[in-house]
């Protein structure tokens, strides 16, 4: 089974590698392309290229009518008729270039007979700073080298190393851009002097170039490696004797150090010759994190240093602490009796520390008895106790860490402000910044010579109780009178200075306050008022305001809470109300929709905007015509008569009067909307009551006067005397002016015209429409048909009027 799939894959690799072969030889089976007078030329040669048809591949009989085309990669350069072409080239730039020749017939289509490329370059250069190197005893030489220009062809570098006894080693280089090479070989340290010559050289198509021989010993050569295994040693667990250990390689004759505390950028240099893995470090600091680094040499003079090892990092030992804590006291008197001490000291400096501070011992005594009264250790950095008042006391305190302790402090406690003269004067304070505080005073009037040392102790003001502030304070000497503070100042706080002047067991004091600058607002209006920038809309703000002296800040006053309103959005507001004015135009400019929208606003209009009734007793007619009404005659044809009793009072007669009568015809049409409820009593003519006549009264708004102008019901008012007769010929017509007549609305006026003469043409009834009169959509209850017969009068005393409807 096996030897048939080996057979199976062997026939499968046959058949793949004859059709590549075929392949090949078919890529141009139509003609040949020809370069001369190489394939590869240098830069600003020119190439001479023919293409070529073999026989029986032309489309035509013809070779005339053969068209072969040269391409430049996909540019046309030469069109040829035949079975042949030739053309030279010229300025071909560096780098590679194809060539393609093509046949084209009738159709237009062009098919491939063969193509060429043709590479420019240069010559390589010559290689320059050749080196090697061999990294450790055991290491290979591994050589470099500047190649120089690119070639833009393909440059085989080739390395050769003579030695000692005609030995020779030699290497190529594939690598396009080959800049190193490693030879493989390891120089071995029993020839230490012995001499090896090595070169480069460069070959491509268009020539080759050699470096210059460059010849060198294994000392030369050799980096040694990094040294490895580093450690270091306290002896007695003490910083004061430290040794630092490496292991290294066998031929290493010289090493370097270097070290540094952590937190420093500078290192310290040590060379030593000859260590053999071992150096003694005499400076180091107690209680320090130190980072070591070591590097090797095999000669002094000839070779080169090796990179430099990992980092070590240690810290050192502690030591005992050195130097003196810096102890200030404060004493406030409890009764008569006695009084209580509180003692505070500053940390000592990591230097001065040397190591954990792992507790502080106070010690108290009475200076005259001689003898320790009390003895106390503490983690804090102050202590407090109460004492007798009489007496003189001391106290001492000192720092401790694992290897001891430091020299105590002694200070005497004594009245620090008991003596007078010893006060300094003019004390002031100003600030120097956000955490800074100058103080500044003069000294004593009397004792300024006897001052021997200064105190400055500042605390921060506490009104109300409870913990305390830390205490602070600074020492100055008796020369200098001013003390700047940076230590625990924050802005914002007000803060008690207090100034002492010492001299030997008596003391002097005097203070004052002072804050630290802090951002004020500056006011640009008045001083009650200052504007707020860079506020956000929507954004709840808490406000509040304090006042600020030298004295210190006053307690904030109250809070108020406030939140701007954005920018109204009137997009959302424009944009609605532009669409309902252009439908509401739109609708208006059409005259029916304008007259319903005004009936509709007449009829809504309340009863209080409408004109208040006058009295008819005091009107026009009733003053100037009263004797007329006796002497008027009413001549009435188609009206029955209808007089009264003796024993009823004389009414005022309303009558219907027509006068000089003459038919008047009216086209029959549809009435519209409007002139069904125009009529005062709220009915309409129908469409085949078109002719009228004397014996046929017509409606009230069919008649005419002689004048063309239209007399309506009502508005003509006569009084029959006791001669008139129904029988009589009706005496001539007196139009009587009346100022007003009841409608639904009140009074109209008299001389109103409501319909058109019989010579005008017929406009419509709503462009005519008195602005008095309303007519509604609606039913209207004001006036309602007459369902009952009244003859032929109608007196004031069956007509009842007002505001709302018209009854009788």
């Amino acid at each position: 089974m096996a030897h048939t799939v080996s057979g199976c894959s062997l026939a499968l690799i046959f058949i793949i590698m004859l059709l590549l072969v075929k392949a090949k030889i078919d890529v141009c089976k139509r003609g040949d392309v020809t370069v001369q007078p190489s394939h590869v030329v240098s830069l600003g040669s020119a190439v001479n290229i023919s293409c070529s048809l073999k026989p029986k591949q032309g489309y035509l009989p013809s070779s005339s009518l053969n068209k072969l085309i040269l391409y430049k990669f996909d540019r046309r350069i030469c069109v040829q008729h035949g079975h042949s072409l030739s053309f030279q080239v010229t300025g071909l730039p560096l780098g590679t270039t194809l060539f393609v020749c093509k046949l084209a017939y009738r159709s237009h289509k062009e098919i491939r007979i063969c193509g060429a490329e043709i590479s420019v370059g240069v010559v390589p250069e010559q290689p320059r700073n050749l080196s090697c190197i061999q990294k450790g005893e055991r290491g290979t030489v591994t050589c470099t080298w500047d190649r120089g220009r690119d070639t833009h062809l393909y440059t085989a570098y080739t390395l050769q190393l003579d030695g000692p006894k005609n030995l020779t080693w030699q290497k190529q280089c594939n690598d396009h851009y080959c800049d190193h090479l490693d030879l493989g070989i390891n120089l071995t340290p029993e020839s230490l002097e012995s001499s090896y010559t090595v070169k480069v050289t460069a070959i491509n198509s268009l020539g080759s170039a050699s470096s210059f021989p460059s010849s060198f010993t294994l000392l030369d050569i050799v980096r040694p490696l990094p040294p490895w295994d580093i450690r270091i040693k306290f002896v007695n667990a003490s910083v004061n004797r430290c040794t630092l250990l490496w292991s290294d390689e066998g031929l290493v004759l010289l090493n370097r150090l270097r070290y540094r505390p952590i937190n420093s950028r500078s290192w310290n240099m040590v060379n030593a010759t000859n260590a053999k893995g071992r150096y003694d470090l005499l400076d180091l600091k107690p209680f320090t994190e130190y980072e070591f680094q070591i590097s090797s040499k095999l000669h002094l003079y000839k070779g080169s240093w090796s990179d430099w090892s990992e980092s070590l990092r240690i810290q050192t030992p502690e030591e005992e602490p050195i130097g003196m804590l810096d102890v200030w006291y404060m004493r406030q008197h409890i009764d008569h009796n006695r009084q209580q001490i509180s003692l505070f000291w500053k940390n000592l400096s990591l230097s001065e520390a040397r190591g954990k501070i792992l507790h502080y011992q106070v010690t108290l005594q009475e200076v005259a008895g001689g003898e320790i009264t009390l003895q106390n250790i503490t983690e804090d950095t102050s202590w407090t106790w109460v004492i007798p008042r009489t007496g003189t006391w001391a106290v001492a305190v000192s720092a401790a860490n694992s290897k001891g302790s430091s020299l105590p402090t002694r200070i005497n406690i004594t009245d620090l402000c008991g003596a007078e003269l010893l006060a300094p004067q003019q004390i002031f304070a100003k600030s120097e910044g956000m955490d800074k505080l100058m103080v500044m005073w003069t000294p004593p009037e009397k004792a300024a010579t006897a001052v021997q040392k200064y105190v400055v102790e500042w605390r921060e003001l506490h009104p109300g109780g409870g913990v305390q502030p830390p205490l602070g304070w600074l020492w100055s000497p008796p020369y200098r009178l001013s003390a700047l503070i940076s230590e625990n100042i924050k802005p914002y706080i007000c803060y008690e200075i207090r100034v002492h002047a010492l001299a030997g067991d008596q003391g002097g004091c005097n203070s004052t306050r002072g804050n630290s600058q802090h951002k004020e607002i500056p006011y640009r209006l008045s001083p009650n008022s200052h504007p707020i920038d860079s506020l956000q809309p929507r954004v709840t703000y808490a406000l509040w305001m304090t006042a600020l002296t030298a004295a210190g800040e006053s307690p904030q006053g109250n809070e108020r809470e406030f939140c701007l309103q954005g920018k109204a959005n009137w997009s959302a507001f424009v944009a609605p109300s532009i669409f309902m004015a252009v439908i509401m135009v739109g609708i208006l400019s059409m005259r029916c929709f304008r007259q319903k929208v005004f009936v509709l606003l007449l009829a809504l209009r309340p009863q209080w905007c409408s004109k208040e009734i006058p009295d008819p007793a005091n009107s026009t007619w009733a003053k100037k015509y009263p004797i007329v009404e006796e002497k008027t005659q009413l001549a009435l044809d188609r009206l029955l008569t209808d007089w009264a009793t003796p024993e009823e009072p004389e009414p005022l007669v309303i009558n219907e009067v027509l006068c000089r009568v003459t038919p008047v015809f009216r086209p029959p049409h549809h009435p519209s909307w409007s002139e069904k409820g125009q009529g005062v009593q709220g009915h309409y003519t129908s469409e085949e009551d078109t002719e009228y006549s004397a014996s046929s009264p017509p409606p009230p708004r069919a008649l005419t006067a002689e004048t063309g102008q239209g007399v309506d019901l009502y508005k003509v008012l006569g009084s029959k005397g006791p001669d008139s007769k129904p029988g009589n010929p009706a005496s001539p017509l007196t139009i009587l002016p009346v100022d007003y007549l009841p409608t639904h609305e009140g009074y109209l006026p008299s001389n109103m015209n409501y319909l058109p003469s019989h010579e005008a043409p017929i406009t419509d009834p709503l462009e005519e429409l008195p602005q008095h009169i309303s007519l509604s959509i609606f039913p209207s209850s004001s006036l309602r048909p007459l369902t009952f017969s009244c003859g032929e009068k109608l007196t004031l005393d069956q007509l009842k009027m007002g505001c709302g409807s018209l009854m009788l």
